[in-house]
């Protein structure tokens, strides 16, 4: 469904989303919030892969040298130039100081150059509207309140969305984000980085015979904590004599299978847990899915199951760090106006539904 905005008589359609947060630089262009004109994403997974983690000087050295041909290859793969561009939008938080600025600074260059109105745009918020994207719009096939569940490496939020741009932090993690865990539990499981696909992959082989892991829950509280679980898996897997891993030891194909099943089952249970309680207490009337974790099958396929109300969940593509999300996004704000923030700075720890 086509929402122009007019502004003074003037029909904004076409937003260049720039999102540099962490360690993937992309770039967008969205047609009325809703339709994906390109999106383009330069990962830099392979490079920080042998480091077991993001380094965040290297992931904003890395941005430096790709934004402008990500921004050009989203411009050529739109069919577009510069002047089909009605305003640029760009995450300015949260996220890495040094990759932030990356992004920033570049979308304000452009904005002076092309001459186009330029708006910041939170990382979370950007999460929220991919599910506005591809026409899934929660809004019209379900209505507000909606429970968005934000998992990703950085993040682990429960928001209350009461209509388009009004957010209440109803919980959040205490320590590890649902993504950190991941990659924390990988680590003692012997696998790779980023750790959230390869407990995926593995846990696909599980016979799932071992004893369960802990379901960590904070009394009479939507918020969550991940750290106890990593904590039992660490025990576990030094009681069974394959953590630390040394060159003399390391789990069996049989233990990394099993230990990657139980692990994602308890984070699994944890986020649903959550969300239902939060869906429950607030007469929400659907549910929306985004960050990186959501791009878990298993956690979509039992969100789906549980829930009561409708889950909407984009692609996994869209799930992951890109512009797309940034675009949309800035639709919805740019309803109010024009602005050119042009004094914006970036806001690594910018929060969201926070009074």
């Amino acid at each position: 469904m086509r929402r122009a905005i007019k502004v003074k008589g003037y029909e904004l359609v076409n937003v260049l989303g720039i999102e540099t947060s962490c360690d993937d630089t992309a770039a967008a262009v969205i047609t009325d919030g809703t339709i994906i004109k390109s999106n383009v994403v330069a990962s830099q997974s392979d490079m920080h892969k042998k480091y077991g983690g993001i380094i965040p000087e290297i992931a904003s050295r890395e941005h430096f040298t790709a934004l402008i041909p990500v921004v050009n290859e989203a411009l050529e793969q739109a069919s577009m130039t510069y002047k089909n561009i009605d305003a640029i939008a760009v995450t300015n938080g949260p996220g890495l100081a040094g990759s932030l600025l990356i992004g920033v600074n570049s979308a304000k260059g452009l904005s002076m150059s092309w001459e186009k109105p330029l708006i910041g745009i939170n990382h979370l918020e950007g999460h929220i509207y991919s599910a506005w994207l591809e026409d899934l719009e929660p809004d019209h096939k379900a209505g507000f309140p909606i429970v968005c569940l934000i998992a990703s490496g950085g993040h682990t939020d429960l928001v209350l969305m009461t209509d388009h741009l009004e957010y209440q932090l109803i919980g959040r993690t205490r320590d590890d984000a649902a993504g950190e865990a991941f990659d924390k539990a990988a680590r003692v499981l012997g696998l790779g980085f980023p750790g959230g696909p390869e407990i995926q992959k593995m846990s696909e082989e599980a016979k799932e015979e071992i004893l369960p892991l802990p379901r960590p829950e904070i009394k009479e509280s939507l918020d969550f904590s991940f750290s106890g679980l990593k904590t039992a898996l660490v025990r576990r897997a030094e009681s069974e004599g394959f953590y630390p891993i040394l060159e003399s030891n390391g789990p069996s194909h049989y233990q990394t299978t099993e230990y990657s099943f139980a692990f994602q089952e308890a984070v699994v249970d944890c986020l649903i847990r959550n969300t239902k309680k939060a869906v429950l207490e607030n007469n929400a009337r659907a549910v929306i899915l985004g960050g990186g974790v959501a791009a878990n099958s298993r956690l979509r396929k039992r969100m789906n199951e549980i829930m009561d109300v409708p889950v909407f969940t984009p692609r996994p593509g869209l799930c992951t760090d890109n512009g797309a999300m940034i675009g949309a996004a800035a639709f919805f704000n740019l309803q109010n106006g024009l602005p050119s923030e042009l004094d914006m700075d970036a806001v690594p720890n910018l929060r969201i539904g926070l009074t």
